[in-house]
């Protein structure tokens, strides 16, 4: 028996990246939308897994809002590696399913380990 607890938050950034043609080679911006999955096996005498107040605040602290995003990372900020990133940071405090990044309403891009 498990639960998945999903969390999601915003951010504001602007990106580019290298190594790429096309015109997200160029500066732009998005309203990100990190969505979190965390799978618990158990629940406290309130019958609540993780609070999810606790798991929202952990995230804000992790989001690098309204900043150049090339400037933040010491790799290419795309919505993939920006995932693998989010996932790795919150994996050391939460049992992390998998962390989908939106860069808008209907392109996205999720890591998980297999």
């Amino acid at each position: 028996m498990s639960w998945i607890l999903k969390v999601r938050e915003k951010f504001q950034a602007a990106h580019y990246l290298k190594n790429y043609k096309g015109k997200c080679e160029n500066i732009h911006g998005h309203t990100f939308i990190v969505e979190v999955d965390i799978r618990v096996h158990a629940l406290n005498e309130a019958g609540i897994g993780i609070d999810f107040t606790e798991i929202k605040e952990r995230l804000h602290q992790l989001l690098p809002d309204h900043t150049l995003l090339n400037d933040v990372y010491d790799f290419n900020p795309s919505a993939e590696n920006l995932s693998r990133r989010f996932y790795q940071d919150l994996k050391t405090t939460y049992p992390v399913e998998n962390v989908t990044v939106w860069e808008s309403e209907d392109a996205s891009a999720t890591y998980t380990e297999d």
